[in-house]
């Protein structure tokens, strides 16, 4: 699989499907996608957020060999924007301790933040196949579209904006909870 920054959930239910993952880190790096980029919930509908990449040569540069950018105070702008949408959902507090040390370290490699913030996700989650890089080319994985319609479940903004499908994992685990595993597993019979 893929390494994702904060990935769908989408991604989360393949890693249950699986006893053993592998991150393939060989890829070659390509832009605008879910490498360094997720989605959460706004009080204005889904929010990107983008971590700033190091400039590469396209189509050639191995996932493993890309730096993260400090352009742009991007740190500071993702908890900000991770506060300000999820603080008053029912879990927000329970994690915020967890997710907090991510956004106040800085990281050289792309692929290690994901690889650390995947894992310590997938602790909260529990239990979920270990999930290793890999140097070995790996069959491609897609996420777009995804091949099952994602039930709704509560999120603050759904008043608003209505249910927001396949967000990052931070949305499920700030407004469920423990319960987010039974969510990902019933995806699983779907």
């Amino acid at each position: 699989m893929p390494s994702y920054y904060l990935a769908p959930i989408s991604y989360y239910v393949r890693l249950l499907q699986t006893p053993s993952v592998a991150i393939d880190l060989d890829e070659p790096y390509r832009k605008q996608t879910l490498r360094n980029r997720c989605w959460i919930a706004s009080p204005n509908g889904p929010l990107s957020l983008t971590i700033p990449v190091v400039k590469f040569v396209p189509y050639h540069t191995p996932m493993r060999d890309i730096r993260i950018s400090d352009h742009g105070n991007w740190r500071h702008l993702h908890w900000n924007a991770l506060v300000s949408s999820y603080r008053r959902t029912p879990f927000f507090e329970f994690y915020a301790d967890d997710f907090a040390p991510f956004y106040e370290k800085k990281w050289e490699f792309l692929a290690d933040y994901n690889q650390v913030l995947q894992e310590m996700v997938m602790e909260q989650i529990n239990p979920f196949p270990e999930a290793s890089p890999s140097g070995r080319p790996i069959t491609p994985f897609t996420l777009h579209p995804s091949p099952f319609t994602l039930p709704s479940y509560y999120q603050l903004f759904s008043d608003r904006c209505g249910f927001m499908p396949d967000l990052s994992i931070v949305d499920l685990l700030f407004n469920l909870g423990s319960e987010s595993l039974l969510y990902l597993l019933k995806l699983q019979v779907l």
